[in-house]
Formats: structure tokens, sequence, C-alpha cells
């Protein structure tokens, strides 16, 4: 088990640099926010993930080998565009072709050694509301359902079952691809988890509905990315939760993050407050043989802080690795 640093589109030298220098060796990208007719993205040169459609091996490998080239080691690529399987989750008339394209992505992870590819079932995205600020004046994302306006976010309202005929018709094409190209599917949790948002369903919401998305398609490949803040925000017992998908070898990499409150609201943290107990947590992974990574993700946003937030991030880091060793030094 280790900490490790991602949460970002654009590897450039002088971030994965900052990363090997805070101690961290393992790291992640996050392509939620990718737009490659946005400037920001299309013009670095640090960025290789430009198809429309799917990505290449060629381009994978290439990402790959920027992380080894800074000492660092790329563990997983979490999240195509939406656009790639929009029509996937909503059952389109083009769902058939964007399987086919995320199949060749899935295949290419593999092909370019990247062993895990998170995902989630959030048509419409995370959604946030109105900033709060904590501990010193920290900013902090925030979630209150009374500031929702109930609009449609798509064509039509959703049911359930449908949601859930898609998610399962999406597992029956993709696991048996990941499985032979050596890649585990990590899902995450719908972020707010409430029933439904601008009439779609949020199906990753609760315990048994993870519980059925496990049971759905059964794959060794198949596994959670366990997003802590998500589950925290649910108001179930992350420690409980941990052991169920822990014990049954499911659970691919951590997303290490808290809140206060739980749904309709609730405000991030810094890892060290919050609804759960950090060292709790940490032990049960180690209790579990959980051995893989553990992302700062979301962080307050510190005086002085970047976009990306450097300063909280080195502040998540520094608390989980002392945590850690104490943990280590306690099993031994």
């Amino acid at each position: 088990m280790r900490v490790g640093l991602g949460q970002f589109t654009i590897p450039t030298p002088e971030r994965l640099r900052y990363i090997k220098q805070l101690g961290v060796e393992d790291a992640q990208v996050n392509m939620y926010g990718y737009d490659p007719s946005d400037p920001h993205f299309a013009d670095s040169e640090h960025f290789p993930l430009t198809g429309e459609r799917e990505w290449t091996v060629e381009n994978l490998t290439e990402l790959r080998e920027q992380f080894e080239d800074e000492g660092l080691r790329l563990n997983a690529v979490e999240n195509v565009p939406v656009r790639f399987y929009d029509q996937v989750m909503l059952g389109g008339e083009k769902a058939d072709e964007q399987l086919e394209h995320m199949k060749t992505t899935i295949r290419n992870l593999g092909r370019a050694g990247i062993p895990m590819f998170g995902y989630h079932w959030m048509p419409g995205g995370v959604v946030r509301t109105t900033p709060k600020t904590i501990r010193g004046g920290a900013e902090v994302t925030a979630f209150d359902a009374a500031e929702v306006e109930d609009d449609l976010t798509h064509d039509r309202e959703y049911t359930e079952a449908e949601l859930w005929d898609n998610y399962e018709r999406f597992l029956d094409a993709l696991l048996p691809v990941a499985e032979e190209a050596g890649v585990t599917m990590c899902l995450h949790p719908n972020d707010p988890p409430v029933a439904e948002l601008g009439g779609v369903p949020q199906l990753f919401r609760n315990f048994e509905n993870f519980r059925r998305a496990m049971e759905l398609v059964p794959s060794s490949n198949h596994a959670l990315e366990l997003c802590l803040g998500c589950w925290s925000e649910m108001g179930e017992d992350v420690v409980e939760v941990i052991r169920h998908f822990g014990e049954r070898d499911q659970l691919g990499y951590v997303h290490f993050r808290d809140v206060e409150g739980t749904v309709p609201k609730f405000r991030e943290t810094f890892v060290d407050e919050g609804n759960f107990d950090t060292y709790d947590v940490l032990e049960t992974l180690h209790d579990v043989g959980f051995s893989g990574m553990l992302l700062t993700d979301h962080v307050p946003h510190m005086e002085g802080d970047s976009e990306w937030g450097h300063r909280g991030r080195a502040h998540a880091v520094g608390f989980l690795n002392g945590m850690l060793e104490a943990i280590d030094r306690q099993a031994e």
C-alpha cells in the first residue's frame, strides 16, 4: 500500500518532478475534463492523447514513458471523455459503435503497459454547488441539494432499469476484452450519490448497488475505484465497505479524501478531518491485504496554492505517509 498522486490531465515534466520530490513513485492521470478542441489541451507538447473516439497504443505508450522518464509508475488512466461512451450509458443509437471504440482503447491500454482503467457511470458528470471555506479559510467543494435546479440534463427522463440494462451491456462487451488485455476496470461512485440528477438515475450511490455491480458480470478484472469521499457522502460504514470488497479482492485503487456531512448536504475537508477515522480506514485496508495505490484525490485549496492544489496535495501526502509508517511499524 503506497500513496500516489494524480488527478491531472497534462503530465508536464515540472509536475512529474514535483511528485517525485514528495517521495511518491505511483501516479495516475484523469481525463475527465479532456477536450481536444480546448487549446489548453490540444497545444500541449506534453499531452499525447488526442483521439476523438479512442486512444492508440502509440499515444498511450508515449504517455506511460513520460512518467517513467521522471522515475514514476503510471498505474492508471482514469476516465475517458464522456462523449466516448455517453450513448452507451444512455442507450443511444451509436452505443454499438462507441462500444467498439472503447474495446480498442482497453486493448491499447494493455498493450501500452497501463494496468488499470478507472471509469464512472455519470452521464451528467460530477455536480457541486457553492464552494465553502474550512480550517484557516481553505476553500473546498460542497454539495447542497437545495441549490440544484430540477431541470432535465438530457433529452428525457431515464429509468433505473434502463441504466442497469445499459451497464450490463457495457460490462458484457468490455470485461472479456479487459481480461484478455490484462487491464483491471475500476468503477467510481456517482458524485454526489443521490437517487437522480436532471432526470438520470445515479446507480452507484449505495452499498447494495455496488454489490450488484460486482456480481452482475463476474470477473477478476473488475474492481472498485474506491472513492472514500463518495462513500463518506453516502453515509455508509466505510470500514465495513472496505472489509466486504477488500476480502473479495475487489479494490483496484483508492481515492483518499473525506467530507463533513452526508447527502443531501456535505462539504469536503482536509484528510485529517471528516466523517471517518483515517487511521481506522488505513488499518482496515492493511488488514484486508490491499497493496495498491492511495490517491490524494480532491484537496482543499490552501493559501498560495495552484489550480491543481500542490500545497493541499503535499499536506495530504505527508499525512498519509506518516499514518502508513505507523501502521507498518505496529504490524511488525
